[in-house]
């Protein structure tokens, strides 16, 4: 499937909603995993501001990506990210849409308070 990187050098990021396990099922409630390490998948959704345009983003990262403490507001960098479109059918409805994926999700207020305090 084709991956597409997208810079975030120009964006600010900050979290939107707390990382949430991704569930894989919503009938068995069974968590997403990732195919190549077995990690547990997490949904972080985050707001990503750029070019004066605002959106919302769900990104999914494995939760050993995840680093500091991610509340709603923390500024965040995020590592790796890339856009996945997607396409399927259901119930004879074809859906499609943009999926996001990064490596990780790092707070940057740990980073900050580190380099003001040197």
């Amino acid at each position: 499937m084709r991956q597409i990187p997208v810079d975030t050098a120009t964006a600010t990021v900050m979290v939107a909603k707390n990382p949430q396990p991704k569930v894989k099922d919503r009938r068995t409630g069974e968590i997403a995993t990732d195919a190549e390490t077995g990690a547990k998948l997490m949904t972080v959704d985050v707001m990503f501001a750029a070019n004066d345009e605002v959106e919302i983003l769900s990104v999914t990262v494995p939760e050993p990506g995840i680093s500091g403490e991610l509340t709603m507001g923390t500024p965040v960098a995020l590592t790796g990210l890339v856009a996945r479109p997607w396409e399927n059918e259901f119930n004879g409805q074809k859906r499609h849409g943009i999926a996001f994926r990064a490596v990780a999700v790092t707070s940057l207020v740990e980073t900050a308070a580190k380099s003001k305090a040197a």
